[in-house]
C-alpha cells in the first residue's frame, strides 16, 4: 500500500551503489531501507510512513539523491476552534 505522509526517493545510481545501500540501511532508525538480492537499496513501501524526518538518509547520500517528500501540508486547513 502507498504511503500516506511520506514518499522517499532514491536515484537508481545512489541505489545501485552497494557500499552506499548498506550505509543507508544501516542510518536509517526505521527501516526504510532495504537491499534486494543484488546488494541495492530498495525502499520499503509499508515503511515509509514510519520516517521521523531525521534526515540521516539524505545526509548519508551525495547531493540530491535520496528524497523525503512529505505529502501533506505542515499548516492545517482550517484554523483551530477555540471552545
Amino acid at each position: 500500500m502507498p504511503s500516506m505522509f511520506i514518499r522517499v526517493e532514491v536515484e537508481p545510481e545512489a541505489a545501485a551503489d552497494r557500499e552506499l545501500a548498506r550505509k543507508l540501511v544501516e542510518v536509517c532508525p526505521v527501516n526504510i531501507f532495504d537491499l534486494d538480492g543484488e546488494g541495492k537499496a530498495q525502499v520499503v513501501e509499508e515503511n515509509e510512513d514510519e520516517c521521523v524526518l531525521c534526515d540521516l538518509c539524505v545526509q548519508a547520500a551525495p547531493p540530491g539523491q535520496v528524497k523525503v517528500i512529505k505529502l501533506y501540508e505542515s499548516e492545517p486547513s482550517s484554523p483551530a476552534r477555540a471552545s
